[in-house]
Parts: structure tokens; sequence; C-alpha cells
């Protein structure tokens, strides 16, 4: 920045908004630079310092005092100290950082916000003013915010009860913090009243303040509940029980819910005794809480048999006349009355029927009943009377001595009439079929009893006829028949079926006609007639030039059949469809049989039939591009057939080029004729534009891609590109500072150039770190070889703006002088110099050289005139006696007097 700044004219004035905030007084020497002004097209750019943000609305004036360019500082606090420009506010963040870690120069307002540099307390802050502080809802405490929170991260904190003010209620509400849970005990005592801040759980508890009954805790999940063995029951807890102590509980049986027997089972409680009525009854259903006898008796839940107490002895047991059965009382008598029985049980009884059912004991026969010797078991079940199993064997009497229709079914209605005996014909063991029928006895004609009802009819496949069974055949024997068609009532095809009696051969014309509509009955053939409208089948089954008169010879070639164009009533005229036309349109349709291409169709080696249909000439219901002969745009002009659209992009290829006959999209891209530019389809409507990704840049298209592949670029023109070089350099629209580059806040355009990017000019002004951080050998130059021995930093000697000369200090030299000062790194001792064994540091001062702090003679070599002769030291002054002897004849080197 500095080598920058310094190329400018002495005093220059830029032509724009100033640079950067300028000192309140400029050094004396720049302060007296000439103050020619630059070129009216001066670009604030190539200074290293670009006007972006709020900076390139200053006017020059303010940054560039008294005209003045060269020294302008460029860091913040330079100028916004509040004497040049705003600077920090009194109530400012306590921070030791630089104005830009947190603000730029977009806007003063906070763009990042880095808690490290701050030096306060996090309060002197956060106090609801300068910045967000604790919110209404926030817990009471004294403490410092870094107590539970830490700045990378206001919600993940750490907390400590120790400096909470006010109760736990007061935080632990459901809404600050967990507060108690739906299963909770209710209560109205503070948390601390039980819990503790170190644990919640393992909790003191007092009875004294829970609201609820016993039972809203004690409910086996809350607390201890009634044990599986606790009584069931209605009452509370507290009835029975006290806080103080579970037992002894006091009882009563009012609120009790279970079965008496739940504690009368002779453990809990006294039980029923031995000589109990066996049962299963709730004591309840005899016995009262408030007495155990006198008691109720029912039978309902007694649960041994009646005659453990129906003995004769204990109770009223079987009179005398009693049925012989083995059946126990219940069986059929009730507790609720003992006569009449509700049930028999017949097998349990012990004799015949007839030993109770004689009419006496119980109903015998009645005076209705079939005469038989059978016993009643014979015929009924124990279980129902009726129905009966009946049988023959044991009847005394005729057949229609029952089956009169009275006591038994007789003929039924539609039986034969007959003279016969039933057992003439029937069977005792089978009614139906009967075993014989003599029609000899039979009163009637056949068709009386041979109507399918009574007897066995005519069968389906039986000819349809008026005539009597009898006209055809013989009681002795059905077939054969004699047959004649008189009194035949049906069509003649319901016997002539091919099955019945002979049918239509396999060469007969389909049709539905009666047989009698073309045959008679006297002779078959010939046929007396033919009616077309029922015959089946196309006109061609007849029509084939064999059984009828077929196409003639110049008949048009067609699979139509004949009733497509032709009549039954005349030949001719006919009417005309292509549907079955088997020969190609051209063959008619060639301008002469009927009408061909008109002088507009489209030239093509294509059928009719290939684009055209029979029934509509226009529109086509195709087009075969294929045999279509020319370039897609002698038809597709607009005319012949649709042409480009008017949003179609503009260009001289062929159709062919991009689309295809099969589809006209997805179309098969190709710039090469294109005749706008990029910009012109690459808008992001017409086709893709630039993303949003994309190099802010004024350049067009073609200027960095190709047609042939958008990625990547064949060329970069930096000149139109919008923005500064870390706008696109920063690793992901385009390389960035690679990780070994030098620590730098500047931007890439400080150093680098458009034209070639290793040909840099460092400015060191935006390089952050030491000199050495870089110039170590590796990534910058280092001390060469011969360099002086220091420890020193390199900008304690030299300057970023130039290498040489520089300015030296001997405070970091790690040597001694002579290994610089030897006559080749530095000036050694001079040709006068006296000869000595001294160092030069024994005699000379880093600071100045000359006057020599002091000189040791015992380390010099020579007399003391070698030295003392007037040119290298002081030597015999003008009043000396005129002598030949060596000084160290007369003086010492501790003291010139004698």
């Amino acid at each position: 920045m500095a080598l920058l700044i310094a190329a400018l004219p002495a005093g220059a004035r830029v032509n724009g908004p100033a640079l950067v905030p300028a000192p309140v007084a400029a050094p004396a020497p720049v302060a007296a630079a000439a103050s020619a002004a630059p070129p009216a097209s001066f670009d604030h750019f190539r200074t290293g310092f670009p006007l972006t943000g709020a900076h390139a609305a200053v006017r020059c004036e303010s940054c560039h005092r008294g005209g003045v360019f060269a020294g302008t500082p460029t860091d913040c606090a330079s100028c916004h100290n509040d004497v040049i420009a705003s600077g920090k506010p009194s109530r400012h963040v306590r921070t030791q950082g630089r104005c830009d870690t947190c603000h730029t120069v977009k806007t003063w307002q906070i763009a990042r916000f880095d808690h490290s540099g701050t030096s306060a307390s996090c309060k002197s802050c956060h106090d609801g003013v300068q910045a967000a502080g604790k919110p209404a809802g926030h817990i009471a405490t004294a403490q410092d915010c870094a107590a539970c929170h830490t700045s990378a991260s206001w919600s993940a904190l750490h907390f400590d009860h120790a400096a909470v003010s006010g109760t736990c209620a007061s935080c632990h509400n459901g809404t600050r913090a967990t507060g108690k849970g739906a299963a909770h005990l209710a209560t109205a005592k503070d948390c601390g009243a039980c819990h503790t801040t170190q644990n919640w759980a393992g909790a003191r508890f007092d009875h004294a303040g829970v609201a609820g009954n016993c039972a809203s805790c004690h409910n086996g999940t809350t607390a201890t509940g009634k044990a599986a063995s606790h009584l069931p029951t209605g009452n509370a807890c507290e009835d029975c029980h006290k806080t103080a102590a579970w037992s002894p509980a006091s009882f009563n049986h009012a609120d009790t819910t279970a079965a008496c027997t739940t504690c009368h089972n002779g453990t809990r409680a006294a039980g029923k005794p031995a000589n109990h009525v066996p049962t299963a009854a709730e004591c309840s259903d005899c016995h009262k809480t408030a007495a155990w006898t006198p008691a109720a008796f029912s039978h309902a839940a007694v649960g041994s048999d009646c005659a453990s107490c129906h003995n004769g002895t204990s109770a009223a047991g079987r009179s005398a006349t009693h049925i012989a059965t083995n059946t126990n009382c219940a069986d059929c008598h009730t507790t609720a009355a003992w006569a009449p029985a509700r049930a028999v049980n017949h097998a349990d009884v012990i004799g015949t029927c007839s030993s109770c059912h004689n009419g006496t004991r119980a109903s015998g026969k009645a005076n209705t009943h079939l005469p038989t010797t059978g016993e009643c078991s014979d015929c009924h079940r124990t279980s129902a009377w009726t129905p009966a199993t009946f049988s023959h064997a044991n009847v005394t009497a005729a057949c229609s001595s029952c089956h009169n229709g009275t006591t038994a079914t007789g003929k039924s209605a539609t039986h034969i009439a007959t003279n016969s005996n039933c057992a003439d014909c029937h069977t005792t063991t089978l009614w139906s079929p009967a075993k014989a029928v003599n029609h000899a006895d039979v009163i009637g004609s056949c068709a009386s009893c041979h109507n399918g009802t009574k007897a066995s009819g005519k069968p389906a496949t039986h000819l349809p006829t008026t005539g009597e069974c009898s006209d055809c055949h013989r009681t002795s024997a059905w077939s054969p028949a004699s047959f004649s068609h008189a009194n035949v009532t049906a069509t003649c095809s319901s016997c002539h079926n091919g099955t019945t009696a002979t049918g239509k051969s396999a060469t007969h014309i389909a049709t539905n006609s009666n047989c009698a509509d073309c045959h008679t009955t006297t002779l078959w053939s010939p046929v007396k007639a033919v009616n077309h409208v029922d015959v089946i089948g196309s006109c061609a089954s007849c029509h084939n030039g064999t059984k009828a008169s077929g196409k003639p010879a110049t008949h048009l070639p067609t699979t139509a059949d004949c009733s497509d164009c032709h009549r039954t009533s005349a030949w001719t005229p006919a009417s005309f469809s292509h549907a079955n036309v088997t020969a190609a349109c051209s063959s008619c349709h060639n301008g002469t049989t009927a009408a061909g291409k008109s002088p507009t169709h489209i030239t093509t080696n294509s059928i009719c039939g290939d684009c055209h249909t029979t029934t509509v000439w226009s529109p086509v219901k195709t087009v075969n591009h294929a045999d279509v002969i020319g370039t897609c745009a002698s038809c597709h002009n607009g005319s012949a057939a649709e042409g480009k659209s008017a949003t179609h992009i503009a260009t001289t290829a062929d159709c062919a080029d991009c689309h295809r006959t099969s589809g006209w999209t997805p179309a098969n891209f190709s710039h090469a004729s294109i005749t706008g530019t990029c910009s012109s389809c690459h808008n992001g409507t017409s086709a893709t534009g630039k993303n949003a990704t994309h190099v802010a840049t004024t350049n067009t298209c073609e200027d960095c891609h190709s047609t042939a592949a958008w990625s990547p670029a064949r060329t970069f023109n930096h000149a139109d590109a919008i923005g500064t070089c870390a706008s696109c350099h920063n690793g992901t629209s385009a390389p960035g500072k690679t990780a070994t580059h030098i620590a730098s806040t500047g931007s890439c355009d400080f150093c680098h150039k458009t034209t070639t990017w290793t040909d840099v000019v460092v400015d060191h002004t935006q390089v952050i770190g030491t000199c050495a951080s870089c110039h170590n050998g590796s990534t910058a130059t280092g001390k060469t070889a011969t360099h002086i021995p220091t420890t020193a930093a390199c900008s304690d000697c030299h300057r970023t703006t130039q290498w040489l000369p520089a300015t030296f200090s001997h405070s970091g030299i790690s040597s001694g002088c002579a290994t610089c000062h030897n006559g080749t790194t530095a000036p050694g001792k001079n040709a006068t110099h006296m000869a000595t064994n001294n160092l030069c540091e024994d005699c000379h001062y880093t600071t100045a050289w000359s006057p020599e702090r002091r000189v040791n003679h015992n380390d010099v070599i020579g007399t003391c005139t070698s030295c003392h002769n007037g040119v290298i030291a002081r030597g015999k002054p003008r009043e000396h006696p005129t002598t030949s002897q060596d000084c160290g004849s007369c003086h010492r080197t501790t003291t010139w007097d004698m």
C-alpha cells in the first residue's frame, strides 16, 4: 500500500471520493510536497485502497488534508479517532480489537462480533441498552452472565442454584423450568420443603401439606397403594387408616365392595361350618352383616344334589307311586314347585313305555291310533312323541284302512285314476317309485298320466305335436314309434337339427329362415324360394362364382363384402366405401380414374394411404418425413406447413440440423449457424442464463465461453469483472488463497495482476505477521548465508519499500564485531588503523565508531610512534624536546605525564 501511495505525485489529489481519512498534520517533508493534480481519469483502485461501501461517498479532502496524499493511513483507528472522523462512542464495548473485527465499510452497524477481544464483564454490555440483557422472564439472580452462559453459545448453559434469588416455584412453574409433573403429589408446599438443589430424587416427605386424599397418591404408582390382599372396598384410606400409623385400622362393612367369602373364608374371618348346606351362594344371599342368624334360604346356589337333603329324613323324598327311575330329583322337578314336573328323562326310567303310558300313570294310545301290537318305542321317541318312526310290520289292517286321507295319507289329487289296490303298485318299504303299473286298470288317456307330473311326459327332445301318445306309441313298448308330419306343431328346424332328424347339410346356405320358407314337406329339393333377409354371412359366402355369381374380372380389388356397396334388391347402382379396397390409392387416384396429387402437393415418395385417410382427405393423419423429397424449409415455410415461431432462436440453420422428424422436441442443438449474440438466447428465459454464482461481469458470454463446452471457460477477461478479486477468488467461484499463501488482509490485486498470477509485487502493508513469517527461505527469500548474525526482526533494519540501504542497529547482533567488520561484510580496520590484537568492541562503540571509548595499549603491536605520529594518533607537540627516543622511554601507557 505504501508503495502505491508513494507512487502518486507529491501532494496529488484524486478525482473522486476520499481514499482514507488523513492525519491532522502531515510530516513536514510531505506537507511541503508539490500539489500537482492527478489526471481526471484517476482510478483510486490502483492505490490499493478501493473506495467501497460508505467510503465511496466521502469527499477527498476529508482524508487527504491539505491536498497531501502520500502517507495517508489505511487503518480504521487512525481516522476514526473523534478528530478526523467519528470514533468509538462513550458507550462502546470495551475492547482492544480493531474496528474491522466487527464493522465493515458498508455500514457502521456490527456485521460480526468476537467476544475474545472484549475486556469488560458481560453485563457491562448486556444491559438491555447496548446489547440484549436479561429478558423479563429471566431467572432472578445476581450472578454475572458468564456464570452460566458462554460467548460461544447463549443457550448451551451450565447452571448453579446457589445464586438464584426467589423460591423454587418462581422458576420451576412448568414455563421457565420443569415444574411439578402431572403425577406429582397435590400439595401447596414449596419444592424446597421436600427437594434439594443437589438431588431432585430422594425427597423428604411430610403428609401435613398434601392437598388431596390418600388415594390420590397411594394408588400403587405414585406411592404404595392397597396390597393385593387388601379388602375390596370403596372406602377412602383415611376411613380406616391414619397417617400416623397404617395399622391397626377401624372397619365398617358398609363400603366393602367384595363378596363376603373374600374375607369369610376361614382364614381372614370365620367361614362356613362343616355342617353348612353345600352351596356356591354368597353369604349375603342368606345372611346379613347385622346378624348371622336367622338366615333366609334359597335353592338357587345349593351345590349338592336334591337327594342329599330330599331323602325322606332331612326333607320329603319320593312317594310310593313315584315312577321307577334312577334320575335325580332336579332332572324332573324344580325348587320353585314340586309338581307338575318340568321334564321326564325317559333314559333313566325303569320298565317299558306301556308300564307308565297305560292311560293311568301317563297318557296311552289314543282312540284313533293305528291298530298295532307294537310297543310304543317301536315308533315313538322319548324326546318327542311326534314325528314317529313308522313300520308297517305290525299293522294288522289293509293299506286303505289307514291310507284313506284321514288316518294316513291317501291317494293324492294327482294320483293316476285307477281301480287297483295300493299294494298292487306300491310297497310298504318305499312308496315311490311304484313297483309296477298295470295300464289295463288305468282310467283315462295316455296324456292324462304322461303329462310330466303324474308320469313322465314328452321329453324336451320330443317332436312338438298335438297327437295323442297312442297315435305313435304302444303301452307294451315306447319305441319304435310310427311317424306322421300331420300333427307336428313346431317348425321344421325343431326336428331337422341334425340330431332329432336330418338337418341342413354342410354346404347349406347359412340362414335364419325356417325350412318351410324355402322347402316343402313333400319334397326337399328344389327349393320353392330364397329370402336374402334371413341369410346369415357375407354375400361372398354364396356369391363366390360357385353357389351364385361372384365379382366380375373388372371389379375393384377389395376384401369388402358385396353388401358394403350392393343391395339384395338390385345389384346396381352401388354405394362406394374405401374401407376394404386392397389395392394402393394410386391405382385409382392417378388423375384419370380418380383425383390424384395436386400441383401444390408435397414432393414425396409416400403413397396416399401413408398420410391421408379414406374418410377425409385433409387434414392428413400423419406425414412420413422419411419419404419427403427436399429440405425441411421447402415445406416448413409458414405456408405449406408450420414454420419457425416468432420466438425461435435466430439462425440460418436448416430445421433438420436441430430437430428430428420423429419429434420436434427435444432438439439436438448446434450453435454453428446462430446469428445473434449468446445473451439474445441465454437470458434465463429462452435458454439458461448466468446462474446466481456467476462471476459479476459485463463480458458477453462468448468473451469467455465456447459453444462447444460451457465449462471450463476458454478464457477470462478481468477487465470487465465487477467487484474485487476476492468476490470471485474465494475458493468457491474461483481458486482462492492457497494454504501456503502469505497471511494477508489485502485484496488479490494489491500484489497480483490479472494478466499473470505468479508475477507478483508484494504490498507489505497488507501482510499480516512479522517479516520472518514469510522471509524464512521457503515462502520468500530469507537471510542470506552472509547476513549479519542477528536476532533482530527484518523490519528493524529493512523497509518493505526497499531492501537496501538498511537502517542498521547493533542491538540484536549476536556475534563479535569482527564477524561483520572484516572488510567484506562491513568496513574493517582501515590501512591506517593501529596494529592491535584488540577486538573492535574493546575500543569502539556500536553507536559511533569514532571517537573510541578507550584504547588498551597492552594489545597494540609496535612502538608508540607507529601510532603517535600525528596521523594515526596524536604525536609529539611542538614544544616537545627534540629527541630520537621512543615515547615509551619516558611515558607510560597508563598516563602521559611522567
